[in-house]
């Protein structure tokens, strides 16, 4: 909900391609917008910002705001969180029990963010909590993620992605995700994210089988 891969690449490995200058721009106009977005919403809170204040402060256009966030809500609930976690699933052993891949995948991509920028998980996840159009904005994303769990899952288990028990378990995992992070943040964020996430998982890998 947040690093994955070392600044060094061994001798086996080969380096990611280099972004283009198109693409890195991009990149970097996405996260001057959310940047400014999550100051403003900071300072004056988030129903009192409006997207043409948060174009300002990106210094772009309310149109460029909308091209790279449809709405206010996606500012703060898109992420690239579901392509690490699915790469990181993928790269686990053929032979490890599916909810111990989605288990280590999660954990993986999360440390990513705590990496990144723990303060601005922080601020997303207090967002989600107390803003109900972002809570019911979210459902639809969990909705994404799970459609990519199951998925992964399916290649690794030879059952259909439309399968009802491998369905059941890809929700109780995002569902016990979606808690975790919610009790995070009631508990005033004093908790490691990464342990916490590690200790919720671990109890549905003790009572669930796939």
């Amino acid at each position: 909900m947040l690093g994955m891969a070392s600044a060094q690449t061994s001798p086996t490995e080969q380096p990611e391609p280099r972004l283009g200058l198109r693409e890195r721009k991009k990149i970097q106009t996405r996260r001057a917008i959310r940047s400014a977005a999550y100051r403003l919403f900071a300072d004056q809170g988030y129903d009192a910002t409006p997207v043409d204040r948060i174009a300002e402060a990106a210094d772009v256009s309310p149109s460029t705001v909308f091209r790279y966030f449809p709405t206010k809500e996606d500012i703060v609930l898109s992420d690239d969180y579901d392509p690490l976690m699915e790469a990181a699933i993928r790269a686990r052993p053929a032979d490890e029990p599916p909810l111990e891949s989605i288990r280590q995948g999660v954990l993986d991509a999360l440390r990513h963010f705590i990496d990144t920028d723990i303060a601005e998980l922080r601020q997303r996840s207090r967002l989600v909590h107390e803003v109900p159009a972002l809570r019911g904005r979210s459902a639809e994303g969990m909705a994404q993620s799970g459609r990519m769990l199951c998925g992964v899952l399916a290649e690794r288990t030879g059952r259909s992605p439309h399968d009802l028990e491998l369905r059941v378990a890809v929700a109780a995992v995002l569902g016990a995700m979606q808690e975790a992070m919610m009790h995070w943040v009631e508990q005033g964020q004093s908790e490691d994210p990464l342990a916490l996430i590690d200790r919720t998982l671990g109890v549905l890998a003790r009572g669930l089988t796939l």
